[in-house]
């Protein structure tokens, strides 16, 4: 691994050192630096000429800011010779942006995928991405990693014999059917509809949940409302225990305290894709890490070696 070198933007440094621990290699040093007129400044405080260069940062608040460093450090790798940039986005937060449902919106999801490339990303690395189509929005190779291996072995601690995975809404059902199938579960989904004031209203949960346990599964949960519109309606069911994972527990405005207020929420389970500020996390939190899965990706990136396996679907536990 001595042609490697791993950089971190200010998003999520602590992810990045975890990855570099597993790698066993040092993570470069980098400074960000602001001028007098609020412009940024980013420099790559290691040698690149020549070596596999890989930038890590989420895109998490204030997103804006955290993607111009991106931009900036890829940018400065490309001007510094590096042989290839691989940008190791666990979150990509514009992926919600993947569809034209408005009269004259932009789709933001392709806008940064070209401004990333433009910069000089060669590869990308991510993580559950929000919609299949996101990552044909790269004109780069894209490795799409998933989380559902790490929630699966959480959940494995416990008795699954009565237990149900419900997605949200039917556009997560695919993926809640494949983690259902990873642990000896069944799966349902809410019927979900989204006004255009924001609000969601879950009309039926299509499946049984009546007396079992329930693992409600998303992609994300950013200010909670599906998720505790969904707990009405498995309330209305008969759900005889409720507990919550998401891959990217991005927790705005309060969503997280709300939940965890929940009585019959027992658990809140997301992975370390996001950063969750020790003043916010509450006792009914756990955060899973996917640093191991992150490294064991850039590692085969940087052998050459297949990258499909740890991001195949699972078939069966």
């Amino acid at each position: 691994m001595r042609e490697i070198a791993v950089f971190s933007g200010s998003a999520h440094p602590e992810l990045a050192r975890e990855v570099c621990a597993h790698l066993g290699v040092p993570l470069s040093p980098l400074r960000v630096s602001r001028f007098a007129n609020d412009c940024l400044e980013v420099q790559l405080r290691d040698n690149c000429r020549e070596r596999d260069v890989f930038l890590v940062q989420p895109l998490v608040r204030p997103v804006q800011e955290h993607l111009v460093e991106l931009l900036m450090m890829c940018d400065a790798a490309r001007g510094a010779s590096a042989a290839r940039i691989t940008v190791v986005m666990p979150h990509y937060s514009y992926a919600r942006s993947d569809k034209k449902d408005a009269p004259r919106i932009s789709l933001g999801g392709r806008l940064v995928a070209d401004l990333l490339v433009a910069a000089g990303a060669g590869r990308v690395l991510a993580m559950t991405l929000h919609a299949p189509q996101v990552h044909g929005f790269f004109s780069v190779p894209v490795d799409h990693l998933h989380a559902q291996r790490e929630l699966a072995a959480h959940f494995r601690q416990y008795d699954l014999t009565r237990t149900t995975v419900v997605s949200p809404d039917l556009g997560n059902a695919k993926e809640a059917a494949a983690f259902a199938r990873l642990i000896g579960a069944e799966v349902a989904a809410g019927a979900k509809q989204r006004f255009p004031d924001d609000r969601v209203r879950i009309n039926a949960v299509i499946g049984d949940v009546g007396g079992r346990d329930v693992i409600v599964l998303d992609d994300e949960i950013a200010k909670g409302s599906t998720v505790l519109e969904l707990l009405d309606r498995l309330r209305e069911r008969g759900a005889r225990s409720v507990r919550v994972a998401c891959t990217h527990g991005l927790f705005a405005a309060g969503a997280l305290t709300r939940l965890s207020e929940q009585p019959d929420v027992l658990e809140i389970v997301c992975t370390n894709t996001v950063p969750v500020p020790a003043g916010e996390r509450t006792d009914k939190l756990r955060v899973l890490s996917i640093a191991p899965a992150l490294a064991e990706a850039v590692r085969r990136i940087h052998n050459g070696e297949s990258v499909s396996a740890l991001f195949a679907e699972p078939r069966g536990s």
